[in-house]
């Protein structure tokens, strides 16, 4: 393996490693990198943030994108101390990096209480058989929004 790579596999690692021992998030880190260099950190900050979604991947996904002053990374990796959950995977994939590379697996996850295999059942399952209550109203009116947004000539896609 690339010894770069290997490098920043192991900041990643710090990282959740660091997070734990500081008792401020989970077990998790990320690192984002371009053109060889290390362009942001980040780590699991749900607890110290209240935020459910402040994953590592997605607090370095935004510090990434105020770096480059993008919202998409383009010619970035992503390094993650672990497969991504749900949510942070559909985050790397809007963000558009061209590869990501990930240490512990979702199974790993799953052995010490960091199970995201509901979210992926919950997925597959038909709107109405999910287990949190979802119920579509008002499409009519919001796809004025939809419609006006195909009709904008000065819109900027992604």
């Amino acid at each position: 393996m690339d010894i770069n790579k290997e490098k920043f596999m192991q900041e990643a690692i710090r990282l959740s490693v660091e997070n734990v021992r500081s008792n401020t998030g989970g077990p998790f880190g990320a690192v984002i990198v371009k053109d060889g260099e290390i362009i942001a950190r980040g780590t699991n900050r749900v607890t110290t943030s209240n935020d459910p979604t402040a994953h590592a991947e997605v607090v370095a996904i935004r510090e990434a994108c105020k770096v480059l002053g993008t919202f998409q990374l383009d010619g970035c990796e992503v390094y993650t101390s672990c497969e991504p959950c749900p949510m942070c995977l559909g985050a790397i994939y809007w963000a558009r990096p061209d590869k990501i590379y990930f240490a512990n697996t979702k199974s790993d996850a799953a052995a010490i209480n960091f199970d995201d295999q509901f979210i992926y059942e919950e997925l597959a399952r038909p709107i109405k058989e999910r287990k949190l209550f979802t119920k579509q109203m008002l499409r009519e009116d919001a796809l004025v929004a939809f419609t006006e947004w195909s009709n904008n000539r000065n819109k900027l896609e992604y």
